[in-house]
C-alpha cells in the first residue's frame, strides 16, 4: 500500500461564519498542495475542522477537492463521526465522491472501549471498499490504540495503515520497531506532531502526516525528502528552519495557529469554528518571524522534489 506514504498534507477547510465550505478557497489551498507534488491531501482531518462540519458541508468538500485535485494527488478524507451510522454514511459520501482512502478517528462523548472501537473499524471499513487508515488521537479523541489492537485491526481487510502520535517516552524507532513485529508486511506506520517529524521519519516512519503542509507544503516535502533519502543532516537543517513554528504550534495548538498562519500568508482571514476563537495581535509578530526563518532555507530544487 502506497497510499499512505510519504508526505500527506492536512489543510483547513475554509467556511464562512455559519460553516458553509467555502469551495473557491479551499481550492486555492489545495492547489499550493497538489503543485508542491506532495504524496497525498489528508481532507477533514482535525486541521480540516471535521468534527465541526454537517454531513453535506463535509460531501461538499471532499466533492470540491475531487474537482481540484483532478487525480494529481492522492485523496485520503476524514470519516470520523460520534455514532457508527453516521461514520458509515460519511465513508460512502467520500467513496462515491471519488476519494482514494479513509482516516478514521473514534469520535466519542462517552468514553470508548476497546471492543467498540474495533467494531467501529469492522462497520466502517466493510461498508466500503477504499483502504483506511486507522487515526490514532488520543489528545482529542480521549482513546489510545494499543498495539495490540492496532495489530487485530491490521489484519481487517481495508484496514491499511495507522497515523500515530508522537511517543510519550521519544522512542519513536523502538515504537516503529514493536509494532512492525506485529503488524502484517506492507501495514503503514506514518506519524503526526510536526515538530517530531524529522525525528520520526529519519526513524523510519512510513508517513508524515502534516498540519504544517496544509499550507507549507514545499518545504515540508523537503523535509520529508531528505528524511527519506536518509540525509539527516539536511532534514534537522530544515527542521531547524521550523522550530519557531514549532514552539507557537505547541504554545496554542497546530489548529489555532493555522489560521493565523493563512492570513500571514495572504491566502484569507478565516476564523476558526466557534466557540474556538481566533489568536490575538501578539501571535502575528512571532509568526512574522516564524515565517521568515522558513523562507531563508534555500528554493527547491527538481531533485529534492522528486519522490
Amino acid at each position: 500500500m502506497t497510499l499512505f506514504r510519504g508526505l500527506s498534507a492536512f489543510p483547513l477547510t475554509p467556511t464562512d461564519a455559519a460553516g458553509h465550505v467555502q469551495v473557491e478557497a479551499l481550492g486555492r489551498v489545495l492547489e499550493r498542495i497538489a503543485a508542491a507534488g506532495a504524496d497525498s491531501v489528508g481532507l477533514l482531518g482535525s486541521t480540516g475542522a471535521y468534527a465541526y462540519l454537517t454531513r453535506p458541508e463535509r460531501r461538499l468538500a471532499v466533492e470540491a477537492a475531487v474537482d481540484c485535485l483532478r487525480g494529481r494527488t492522492p485523496l485520503v478524507v476524514g470519516v470520523g463521526a460520534l455514532r457508527t451510522d453516521e461514520a458509515v454514511a460519511l465513508a460512502r459520501d467520500a467513496e462515491e465522491a471519488g476519494a482514494d482512502g479513509l482516516l478514521l478517528a473514534p469520535m466519542s462523548y462517552q468514553p470508548l472501549t476497546e471492543g467498540e472501537v474495533h467494531r467501529l473499524v469492522l462497520d466502517v471499513a466493510g461498508a466500503v471498499g477504499l483502504p483506511l487508515c486507522l487515526y490514532n488521537n488520543p489528545g482529542t479523541t480521549r482513546f489510545t490504540f494499543s498495539p495490540g489492537l492496532i495489530a487485530e485491526l491490521a489484519q481487517v481487510p481495508g484496514v491499511a495503515a495507522v497515523k500515530m502520535p508522537l511517543p510519550g517516552d521519544g522512542d519513536v524507532a523502538g515504537e516503529i520497531a514493536r509494532l512492525r513485529g506485529m503488524v502484517p508486511p506492507g501495514f503503514v506506520i506514518g506519524h503526526s506532531g510536526d515538530w517530531g517529524a524529522a525525528d520520526a521519519l529519519l526513524a523510519g516512519s512510513d508517513a508524515w502526516f502534516s498540519v504544517v503542509a496544509g499550507l507549507l507544503p514545499e518545504p515540508a516535502l523537503r523535509l520529508t525528502r531528505a528524511a527519506q533519502a536518509g540525509d539527516a543532516e539536511e532534514a534537522r537543517r530544515i527542521d531547524a528552519a521550523f522550530a519557531p513554528l514549532w514552539s507557537l504550534f505547541r504554545q496554542f495548538g497546530s489548529f489555532r495557529i493555522m489560521y493565523a498562519l493563512a492570513d500571514a500568508l495572504g491566502l484569507g482571514r478565516w476564523e476558526p469554528p466557534r466557540p474556538l476563537l481566533p489568536l490575538g495581535p501578539e501571535v502575528r509578530a512571532r509568526l512574522d518571524k516564524a515565517l521568515d526563518r522558513i523562507a531563508a532555507l534555500s528554493p527547491l530544487t527538481p531533485a529534492q522534489g522528486a519522490s
